[in-house]
């Protein structure tokens, strides 16, 4: 890929096209109209790609529209806005995002001392000072074209080269009415000193002398120059977030050699499978497993959890965590982009750049708005130059200007992309990660959440707890159960496995092995049938279990699990499986609650066993002996009662159910397939991150509604004004000064109120 040095965006060699990412697809065009066409139909006017990737190293896009990649800074083509780093893109610096504020502030700073003693020479007449320093009118005009041309020319070239850009492709914003607005002002005034007799008496002032507005011109510029810079520094704030978490990683580790001895290594040196010494006080290098050691390690920057969490051989630990007081020995198991640090960056930074339906509304207005706004200006030229007073055409020229000025859309496309940003940054820091925007705006509207059982309520590691044979002796038993549970990747069966183990027993080798899902399991082992499941999977088989449902129904009563097994056609005994209750399963569920959302639990455990854990936790409704392939018909079950569902689930078999809700919802200690078919993944798993996430989506929401109402409210209010719709009345009119210091703090105010959102307490 090239970059095209005009808009800096990509080019592709071989054809010499532009390239433009757009809701996961990648298109090519030609830079001009065809972009102004690609907002209305992108599959009509652009050419679909085959690649679905974004551009690959890009590290810049456009915050009011995302679809705009660039690898190097530039300017958006559609809006005429400078591009912002995407943070994670490419590291935590932007050092030409920092080169860009210092020349804003350069260009700023120069504009301020020049356009201050022209504001002062300009408006003195209007004090009563007609001839400051003894300077005639048209002296005067001279001072103040020298003061203003370098401030319109030099610090707003910018403004103009981003003007001409517009109209040079047709692709009308923001900066087409700010161009309009200052190149009419300075022209005028231009001419007015250089070829005054040119002009006729309906321009001259009452002592007939032309006005110059180089005053109004300049301080514009500077007050839009203002407005940048103020927008672009805030605009670094969104990211903060994330910045953070991208300082959160070590940048050395301790290596063990062969021969035991330690030395230190960069970071992205460490491959997986090396040992690692993570020594107290140090952070964690890299995601893996504890080999020796014990200590208390902090995740609460990953995971929003305050509390230190018991490590011990066996654990896993994450990359950029905070070791306690006691030494560990690590192996490594995720590096570089691999580990949990890395992929929240990459989703949060991905998510930053989708947009949310809410957006549509003032994409479709902006997409006109230009138009109308010109529309706008010219009516109100005409009116003031056929029914305004005298001098008509210099009212006409002024008002025109303010209109152009004190309408620019910038806020408006600013209102929900800025706080949507700022929010998925706040929901990293609590370890909730939205996969896209639409998920955060649907989060507000869930009033059920549909919950699955096993690692999701529970921890996910359930234990053997009762084992009863009959026929042969238990050991042996257990021997044929767990030969063929080996084999399964199920949690019931890792915990028979696992408890065999305790018990001195190992597995032997099965064969003809057969899942069936949600049901159970079945093999060949030392000559004989072995079947091992549910009391349906064996009673479909022909196995009578009546005689074990006594016990099993005691066991179902604690919240256990029950496993029915069967040799050679003839039930064999049963088997206890627990899986503990997460402690804040019973928070989570208190807060959705009262919070009058409707908790429904979907179990492929038998009916007993679910009822308890119901009753435990004070579930709404619980559905027990649920298939895999039947969760998803639940969940589309509540959807035609017209509710709005959340789904939470961590495993492969909650797949399709994660990505048929609202709002599919992913524990991040659960499959990366849920991860990738949810639209939020609570990192630590922990079901609390529900109402966290609500309560930061209904605050997002409200905040956009907020901008949005100020912007579309600022311009209703602000145009009328600016047009004199109060000087039949009052003789009041509005400034092109006072209206380019409107739009410029019209867009502050909408990105200050979008950072409060990072104050709010989850």
């Amino acid at each position: 890929m090239t970059v095209d040095p005009v808009c800096g965006m990509q080019v592709d060699p071989a054809t010499a096209k532009h390239v433009l990412e757009h809701e996961g697809a990648r298109y090519a065009f030609c830079c001009g109209g065809c972009l102004t066409k690609f907002k209305a139909d992108p599959n009509r006017y652009l050419e679909k790609t085959a690649a679905p990737a974004p551009v690959p190293g890009a590290r810049y896009t456009c915050p009011m529209h995302p679809e705009v990649l660039s690898h190097g800074p530039a300017d958006c083509p559609l809006c005429g806005m400078a591009l912002v780093a995407i943070v994670g893109a490419g590291g935590g610096d932007d050092p030409a995002g920092s080169a860009e504020l210092a020349d804003l502030a350069r260009r700023l700073w120069i504009g301020v001392a020049l356009s201050m003693p022209l504001l002062v020479l300009a408006m003195s007449p209007m004090v009563g000072v007609h001839e400051l320093f003894g300077l005639q009118p048209r002296p005067r005009g001279w001072i103040e074209l020298v003061l203003g041309t370098p401030v319109v020319l030099w610090v707003g070239w910018p403004i103009l080269r981003k003007f001409c850009f517009s109209l040079a492709h047709r692709a009308l914003n923001m900066y087409t009415l700010i161009g309009l607005g200052v190149g009419l002002a300075y022209l005028f005034s231009l001419a007015a000193v250089l070829f005054p007799g040119l002009f006729p008496p309906a321009f001259r002032e009452h002592d007939g002398a032309v006005g110059t507005y180089f005053e109004a011109a300049a301080v514009i510029v500077t007050l839009v120059m203002l407005g940048d810079y103020l927008q672009l520094r805030a605009m670094g704030q969104t990211g903060q977030a994330i910045q953070q978490l991208l300082k959160l990683a070590p940048n050395l580790a301790w290596r063990l050699r062969g021969d035991g001895s330690e030395e230190q290594v960069p970071l992205e040196r460490v491959a997986v499978g090396d040992r690692l010494r993570v020594k107290p006080g140090e952070k964690v290098p890299v995601d893996g497993t504890v080999l020796d050691g014990a200590s208390r390690v902090d995740e609460s920057m990953l995971t929003g959890e305050p509390v230190p969490v018991d490590k011990a051989a066996g654990s896993k630990v994450v990359g950029a965590s905070v070791n306690g007081n006691g030494a560990l020995l690590i192996r490594a198991e995720r590096v570089g982009v691999d580990t949990l640090l890395a992929r929240i960056v990459h989703m949060v930074a991905e998510a930053q750049r989708t947009r949310a339906p809410i957006q549509k509304l003032a994409d479709s207005i902006a997409a006109y708005f230009v138009q109308i706004v010109v529309a706008i200006a010219i009516a109100t030229a005409l009116a003031w130059w056929f029914f305004g007073p005298e001098p008509r055409l210099t009212y006409a020229l002024l008002n025109a200007v303010a209109v152009l000025i004190i309408a620019c859309p910038c806020a408006v496309g600013l209102a929900t992309p800025i706080s949507m940003t700022v929010a998925m940054g706040q929901g990293a820091r609590a370890g909730i990660l939205f996969r896209n925007a639409e998920a955060i705006e649907r989060m507000r509207d869930i009033d059920t959440v549909v919950v699955d059982k096993t690692g999701t309520l529970t921890l996910g590691h359930p234990a053997l707890t009762d084992f009863v044979a009959v026929g042969m002796p238990e050991n042996e038993a257990l021997a044929l159960v767990v030969g063929v549970e080996q084999l399964s990747e199920h949690p019931i069966a890792l915990a028979l496995v696992e408890g065999a183990k305790l018990r001195g027993l190992m597995p032997r080798p099965a064969g003809a092995f057969e899942a069936i899902n949600g049901l159970g399991v079945q093999a060949d082992l030392d000559g004989k049938r072995v079947l091992v499941g549910s009391r349906k999977f064996l009673e479909q088989r022909g196995v009578d279990t009546k005689h074990w449902e006594e016990r099993a129904e005691a066991w179902r009563a604690d919240a256990k699990t029950v496993v029915f097994f069967a040799v050679d056609g003839a039930a064999a005994g049963i088997a206890a499986v627990a899986d503990p209750i997460k402690d804040s399963s019973r928070e989570a569920i208190a807060v959705l609650k009262k919070s009058g959302v409707r908790i429904v639990m979907l179990s492929g455990d038998a009916r007993s066993t679910v009822e308890a854990v119901a009753r435990q936790l004070g579930i709404d409704e619980a559905l027990a002996e649920v298939l895999p392939e039947d969760k998803a018909g639940h969940v589309k079950r509540l959807q035609a009662e017209g509710r709005k569902v959340a789904m939470a689930g961590d495993g492969i078999n909650d797949a399709p159910a994660l990505a048929q809700a609202d709002v599919g919802i992913a524990m991040g200690t659960g499959t990366d397939v849920a991860m990738e078919s949810a639209g939020m993944t609570l990192v630590k798993g922990d079901l609390r991150g529900i109402a966290r996430a609500a309560a930061l989506s209904r605050a997002t929401m409200r905040n956009i509604r907020q901008n949005l109402a100020f912007a579309f409210g600022y311009n209703a209010l602000g145009i009328p004004l600016a047009a004199g719709v109060l000087y039949p009345a009052f003789g009041l009119l509005l400034s092109p000064i006072f209206a380019g210091a409107a739009m410029a703090l019209s867009s502050v105010s909408v990105v200050s109120n979008a950072l409060r959102l990072n104050h709010l307490k989850l």
